[in-house]
């Protein structure tokens, strides 16, 4: 199992609007996250805006590749982008900066 961590940033001035949209995750995006092997998937957001989100899968860049031939997944990363800074126009999904393991007591 992989364990995978990474972090982005939320503008500061569209926190509340970013976690209301988080409270009715449409739910085919729920159903394809799981279809795709995004186990265990939560997302923490600090008072300045860092994200960081963690997630258990079999296999991270399958589970991101299947992500991408979702059409649920095209029209979230869409209305997720502006709410996100330095992604230099890329999908919040490829701006993620993954956080190297270095510990884990299991």
């Amino acid at each position: 199992m992989e364990r995978v961590c990474f972090l982005l940033k939320v503008k500061p001035e569209r926190l509340e609007e970013y976690k209301r949209r988080h409270e009715s995750v449409w739910p085919e995006m729920r159903e394809a996250l799981r279809e795709t092997g995004w186990g265990n998937y939560s997302l923490f957001l600090r008072a300045d805006g860092l994200l960081v989100g963690y997630l258990e899968t079999e296999d991270f860049s399958a589970a991101l590749r299947g992500m991408a031939t979702r059409d649920v997944n095209d029209r979230w990363q869409r209305e997720m982008a502006p709410f996100f800074e330095a992604l230099d126009g890329r999908r919040p999904d490829e701006g993620m900066a993954r956080l190297e393991e270095i510990f884990h007591l299991g």
